[in-house]
C-alpha cells in the first residue's frame, strides 16, 4: 500500500464560513490526497457528527441522537472566528463528547493571539495553523491522523496465555492419625490378656503340687533305730 492510498484513507471535516477559505482549504487537503467534507458553520458540523446544536431548533431529528457519529471523520479543522459558533465552541463540544473525544481538532485564525492559541491547545486542539493555510501545514496533519489510528491497536488487551496467572496455592499433604496411646490401666489390661493363658497353667501346676503334698502320709526314717511304739 502507497502513501497516497494510506492518506486516502482518512476523512477530513472542514469548516470555515468564508467561502475562500473554504475552497482553499478544500484543494489543499484533497492535493494531500485527503477525503473532504466541507461545511460553513458549527452547527452544520455538529450534524455531520451527529451533535446536535443546543441553540439551533432547525436542526433535523436524525441528528439529535448524542455521541452518535452520522459520517466516520478522522480529523476536523475549522476557523476560530465564526458567526453563532466559533470554532473555540465547536472544539469544547467536541471534547465534551464521549464517542468524538479521541477525534484531532485543528484550528485556524487569521489573527495571531498568543492568549486565544494556548487556549485552543490547552483545551485540546492538536494544531493552530495561521491563514492562510499553506501545503506544508497539511502535511503535518499526518502524524496526528496516524497516531489516533495506532491508538486501539496498543490498548488492545493481552492474549489470555499472556496474562499473568495466579499462582497454584501449595497442597498441604495429609498425614495419617497416629494411634492412640494407651492408658495404663489399658496397657495392664492388655498384658494380662497376654499372659492369661501362662498364668493360668502355673497355677493349676503349683495347685496340683500342693495336693500331692497334702495326700501322701509322711515317711519316718529308721536309721536312727529307736523303737517305734504301736
Amino acid at each position: 500500500m502507497t502513501v497516497v492510498d494510506a492518506e486516502s484513507r482518512f476523512h477530513v471535516l472542514a469548516v470555515d464560513d468564508s467561502v475562500i477559505d473554504r475552497k482553499l482549504i478544500e484543494m489543499l487537503l484533497k492535493t494531500s490526497s485527503y477525503q473532504v467534507t466541507t461545511v460553513d458553520s458549527g452547527s452544520k458540523a455538529l450534524e455531520v457528527l451527529g451533535l446536535r446544536d443546543d441553540g439551533d431548533d432547525s436542526s433535523p431529528s436524525s441528528s439529535s441522537s448524542p455521541d452518535h457519529q452520522e459520517v466516520g471523520v478522522n480529523l476536523i479543522i475549522t476557523d476560530y472566528c465564526m458567526p453563532g459558533m466559533t470554532g473555540y465552541d465547536l472544539l469544547r463540544r467536541v471534547k465534551g463528547s464521549s464517542s468524538l473525544k479521541d477525534i484531532p481538532v485543528v484550528i485556524m485564525s487569521s489573527e495571531n493571539v498568543p492568549a486565544r492559541i494556548n487556549r485552543c491547545l490547552e483545551d485540546g486542539a492538536e494544531e493552530f495553523f495561521l491563514k492562510p493555510v499553506k501545503l506544508a501545514d497539511m502535511k503535518k496533519l499526518k502524524s496526528h491522523l496516524v497516531r489516533r489510528k495506532q491508538q486501539p491497536q496498543q490498548e488492545k488487551p493481552l492474549p489470555v496465555a499472556q496474562q499473568q496467572q495466579k499462582p497454584a496455592e501449595p497442597v498441604t499433604p495429609q498425614l495419617k492419625p497416629e494411634p492412640a496411646a494407651l492408658k495404663p490401666a489399658e496397657e495392664a489390661a492388655a498384658a494380662e490378656a497376654v499372659g492369661f493363658s501362662d498364668c493360668s497353667s502355673k497355677k493349676r501346676k503349683a495347685a496340683a503340687m500342693e495336693q500331692e503334698a497334702l495326700s501322701s502320709p509322711p515317711r519316718l526314717s529308721t536309721s536312727s533305730g529307736l523303737a517305734v511304739e504301736t
